[in-house]
């Protein structure tokens, strides 16, 4: 019996969004990425002594919107706690967050897993305000305050997701809610999505949880998935080796990082318990309360979400599941797309444009079709050219690195003033090359004759190679019928 077969994973994660308000969550100061250090702050960010917090009305919004999305209870009565930890990046040594009474109870996501979809349950989700950050030099180490008050919510799921694939998939779904909403930009590498993942392992069959190990700085899905899988595989080999020791002493409680470079779980600390932070309610904010009208009337202006939008290209566009849920997945690329489809009757070739052949052109730029610099519109009309028989699929691949080359040139120009760019539509022109074809390959003709139907695919093959993929496939599968026919 193999190991995997024997034992089962579980995973829960602990999601931090930033939300894209313009102020902070306790504080007036600005809520912005990328400004020259400790200029967005104020007495509250830096923890002043008698500084007092106000709360911005504009983060409990979002976060009752994303409550909305997940469809789970909106708190009517919420309330902040103080959570004690003594560190250089947080300059009142607590952070104000929501232990208690979160404003999010409960909810759910649908994620999609090889064409299937599957349902998370979420636990909790609440708001509190982030640490600010430490930057490292040689000889010192200094601490920028613009990120200290920033709103967070903070997305915890229930102990549900048993594999690493999963993992990402239910992660990738509550990004795409994320920017649906517009709550948050969720860009990982400047910090404002963070995931931690609690994991640990147990046989199949066993009943309650073993200790957990908590993974932090997974800056992005496919690191997620390399940290969850080098983690998993780590606690089965320690159980496995200490078979006589008891469980709890194997794999203790501890905070571990994800190294990128050595492609393993490195330890940080051993894990502190709730009692370690000593919350308390936070004596200078009032509870936040809500009306039955307030969260009724946020629930009748969601915008439409990732999953609808999945569900529509499914039934109305005919697109696969996979396919849908990669381009509702990242709310810029599923609008470039709709943008596009103006332009072309075809939305699965469109699709495949978007997601396969520019996502492939673009891969090791570091750029995106959204941001090359190539309006929607043109990729449409280059899909039309193929549908009206302007170009074949062949030529269209030259005319997309020639879009990338030039962003912003209309593939219809891009074609008019390349001749190599014209099919042959000479109906006397492909005769004559069909006719040279067929004279070469006799083994070809008797191999099609015998019902191999690889025989005529090469036989087209010459063909387009002669006119370098210039001439129309229908016309010259016509041809090379009947021609064979009358052989």
């Amino acid at each position: 019996m193999t190991h995997s077969t024997q034992w089962e994973t579980v995973i829960g994660l602990e999601i931090h969004a930033e939300l894209n308000t313009k102020s902070k969550l306790f504080s007036v100061a600005p809520n912005r990425f990328g400004d020259e250090p400790n200029t967005n702050i104020s007495e509250v960010c830096t923890g002043q002594p008698g500084a007092l917090p106000v709360l911005n009305r504009e983060a409990v919004r979002k976060a009752v919107q994303f409550g909305c999305a997940i469809n789970a209870q909106i708190a009517k009565f919420s309330k902040f706690d103080r959570k004690s930890y003594f560190y250089p990046d947080s300059p009142r040594n607590f952070q104000i967050t929501q232990y208690e009474q979160p404003i999010v109870i409960g909810g759910t996501v649908i994620a999609e897993i090889n064409g299937k979809e599957q349902t998370f349950a979420v636990n909790r989700v609440h708001l509190e305000d982030d640490a600010g950050m430490l930057k490292h030099f040689p000889a010192f180490a200094g601490v920028d305050y613009n990120r200290a008050g920033v709103p967070l919510i903070e997305i915890v799921s229930e102990p549900c997701i048993h594999s690493p694939k999963e993992a990402s998939a239910y992660a990738m779904a509550i990004k795409a809610i994320l920017q649906y909403i517009d709550a948050c930009d969720c860009n990982m590498e400047e910090g404002s999505l963070r995931i931690d993942a609690n994991v640990s392992v147990r046989l199949k069959g066993e009943k309650g949880l073993r200790n957990k190990i908590e993974i932090k700085n997974m800056n992005s899905f496919s690191n997620m998935e390399m940290a969850l899988e080098s983690e998993i595989k780590r606690q089965i080999r320690e159980y496995t080796e200490n078979p006589d020791q008891p469980i709890d002493q194997v794999i203790k409680q501890a905070t571990y990082r994800w190294d990128p470079e050595k492609k393993e779980t490195v330890m940080m600390r051993s894990k502190e318990q709730a009692e370690d932070y000593r919350y308390f309610p936070e004596p200078d904010l009032v509870p936040i309360i809500l009306t039955d009208f307030y969260i009724e009337q946020i629930r009748q202006e969601m915008p439409e979400l990732p999953l609808q939008r999945e569900r529509r290209y499914v039934k109305e566009l005919g697109l696969s599941a996979d396919n849908a849920f990669i381009l509702t997945s990242d709310k810029p690329i599923a609008d470039y797309f709709e943008i596009a489809l103006k332009e072309c009757q075809s939305p699965k070739v469109l699709c495949n444009w978007i997601i396969v052949e520019f996502a492939g052109r673009l891969k090791d730029s570091g750029k995106t079709l959204v941001n090359c610099g190539i309006p929607p519109q043109h990729v449409g009309k280059l899909v039309a050219l193929i549908e009206k028989g302007t170009i074949t699929g062949r030529i269209a691949k030259t005319v997309a690195d020639d879009m990338l080359a030039t962003p912003g040139k209309n593939p219809e120009i891009i074609v008019m003033e390349n001749p190599d760019y014209s099919p042959v539509h000479d109906q006397a022109e492909l005769e004559r090359l069909v006719d040279q074809v067929l004279q070469e390959n006799p083994q070809s003709i008797a191999d099609f004759k015998a019902g191999r139907d690889k025989a005529f695919a090469f036989l087209v093959g010459q063909i387009m190679k002669m006119t370098k993929g210039k001439a129309s496939p229908p016309i010259v599968n016509e041809l090379l019928k009947s021609k064979i026919g009358s052989l």
